[in-house]
């Protein structure tokens, strides 16, 4: 039984290990396009320099879509994506550009929210990873030796209740032939 179930969790840990990458190399692409945007951001915003345009509060997440899925049996959260909420501005006096850096905090709101997704599922991934790699252990280093052993023991011991027997039945066969012999010289 544990031979035929090693291999199902040696798969699973394979397949976790593949997943576990994957969001390692997403979060990595995420952080970079994060990181481009900023660049980009800081270079055009750099020219303006009316302070007070861009607060804190004028862009709010209203809400953030996820969604169930499902990687070698671990329940694991889906981004979706995020709604937003621009605070209500003049357009007669705020400068034109408040529109694009609007759109690029959207973007970079977007990516971060992305990125927080993927990190809850890589930190799934890899707590069911570890508990796999804990029973591949088990199952390699302990029960499936020790079943092993049990069996030899089992088989050791059935070869000495065989031996036994046709030693029984050899002897009550000699007694049997000492009876009849025994009986005939009469």
């Amino acid at each position: 039984m544990y031979r035929r179930y090693l291999p199902t969790l040696i798969l699973k840990k394979q397949q976790l290990q593949a997943e576990i990458r994957i969001k390692e190399i997403r979060i990595r692409e995420l952080k970079n396009e994060k990181d481009l945007i900023n660049e980009s951001f800081k270079s055009w915003i750099a020219v303006f320099g009316e302070k007070g345009i861009l607060t804190p509060d004028i862009l709010k997440i209203t809400k953030i879509k996820t969604s169930q899925g499902n990687i070698a049996g671990v329940a694991i959260p889906l981004f979706e994506g995020a709604e937003f909420e621009a605070s209500p501005y003049d357009l007669a006096k705020t400068p034109l550009w408040l529109d694009t850096a609007i759109d690029r905090m959207q973007q970079v709101f977007l990516l971060d929210l992305e990125a927080q997704i993927l990190d809850e599922q890589r930190k799934r991934l890899d707590h069911e990873l570890r508990i796999t790699t804990q029973r591949v252990n088990l199952f390699e280093k302990i029960k499936i030796p020790e079943t092993r052993g049990s069996i030899k023991k089992i088989q050791v011991y059935l070869g000495d209740q065989q031996t036994a027997a046709v030693v029984r039945g050899k002897i009550a066969k000699r007694g049997l032939e000492k009876a009849a012999q025994g009986g005939g010289n009469r």
